[in-house]
């Protein structure tokens, strides 16, 4: 069983995903320009939106090279002594990451609050003989110390082992993580998200700002400050699959927390919109256009071909109306070719754009378009 989500989002001008220059990101696609954001600004922005936590009841991981000083903390809040419970901590944190840089371990690592737990418990459970060899450690000069064997492989990889291929938290099982020096903590995600593209050609454009000193005398000419800052304006086509098999199996077979982890996933998709530059632009705006698909098979449609020839504006103007027309018809056209026995569309039609193929699958709000979903994935 796969979920596929297929939005159509119009955003006012802004500048929500930023380059290494600053300017929006952006794309070649079909010839001309498209606007971009990445699938990694919208992952993170699903991840981070409130109701996902909210609706499936458990605490979000956590991505961090700081993994030494989580570990502290909660060793603290069991009672042991901060002088104590850091290099035990960073002793941890580096046999777990492989490499450390002073206090940081050399990538980020994504673990669940459970997970986290479970290392300081694993800790605490051996505390004296962990802090004994730790502190048997410190006390040889560097050159002893890479001769000696590090204190914590054992209980690291008695860890590796009770978490192997399964994880507590929703948005890790979800979206995977992978580890190069640990392949043990690798899982794959049940889900994939591609980068939105505009459904039509976008040119940037360039914002001259200055800022008023408030402290300059009246006679005083010139501006405080001045500037110069890259947005634009477009219509995003978004594309996104869950797997449901592989959600439940990284939940560990928790069957109604993956019902509540793809609810969450759908309301979080809806409401999530990247952060750049939001206080210079507020482009809060929601999806005007959302179909979601269950299908029993193992295909996969991003319909973002739909688009390759670029949308032009209504004749009154706007995107939005033509592109969810022409996403309707190549949906239509997938589904004459290829069969649509084993799908079954939902549709979330927020500015009433006229269909016909999808006229039926339309919902009358997200709470019904979410139970329709909901009632087509597999029961216990």
């Amino acid at each position: 069983m796969f979920i596929e989500l297929h939005i159509i989002q119009n955003f006012a001008p802004s500048n929500l995903n930023r380059d290494d220059t600053g300017n929006p990101k952006e794309a070649e696609f079909g010839g001309v320009r498209r606007a971009r954001i990445s699938s990694q600004a919208i992952k993170r922005a699903i991840r981070s939106e409130p109701i996902f936590a909210e609706t499936t009841q458990v605490e979000p991981g956590v991505r961090t090279r700081l993994l030494a000083r989580k570990i502290t903390e909660k060793l603290i809040d069991a009672g042991k002594s901060q002088e104590d419970a850091e290099p035990v901590a960073l002793a941890f944190a580096e046999a777990f990451s492989g490499k450390m840089d002073k206090e940081r371990t050399s990538v980020l690592i994504y673990l669940s609050a459970q997970e986290l737990q479970q290392m300081a418990e694993t800790l605490l459970a051996q505390w004296n003989e962990v802090l004994d060899a730790v502190r048997q450690l410190a006390e040889l000069d560097e050159k002893q110390r890479d001769l000696k064997k590090p204190p914590l492989p054992e209980l690291v990889k008695a860890f590796l082992k009770q978490t192997k291929n399964r994880t507590s938290a929703p948005d890790i099982a979800l979206f995977g993580r992978m580890l190069a020096d640990k392949p043990e903590l690798n899982l794959d995600a049940a889900s994939q998200v591609a980068h939105a593209l505009s459904t039509h050609r976008v040119n940037m454009e360039i914002d001259f700002f200055t800022a008023v000193d408030d402290l300059q005398r009246e006679e005083e000419t010139g501006a405080g400050m001045m500037g110069v800052t890259g947005y634009n304006s477009a219509t995003y086509y978004r594309y996104a699959r869950v797997d449901w098999n592989q959600l439940v199996d990284n939940l560990d077979g928790d069957e109604a927390l993956a019902r509540r982890t793809v609810k969450g996933f759908l309301l979080a998709a809806l409401r999530a919109i990247p952060t750049g530059k939001q206080n210079s632009f507020a482009a809060q705006n929601p999806p005007s256009f959302a179909l979601a698909v269950t299908r029993t098979d193992g295909m996969s449609w991003n319909l973002v071909n739909a688009f390759e020839k670029p949308v032009h504006p209504a004749r009154d103007g706007g995107y939005v109306e033509p592109s969810v027309q022409k996403l309707e018809t190549y949906w239509q056209r997938l589904a004459q070719f290829y069969g649509s026995d084993e799908i079954t569309p939902h549709v979330l039609n927020v500015d009433g754009v006229a269909l016909s193929a999808l006229a039926h699958a339309q919902q009358p709000n997200v709470q019904a378009w979410i139970k329709s979903i909901l009632n087509a994935l597999p029961s216990a």
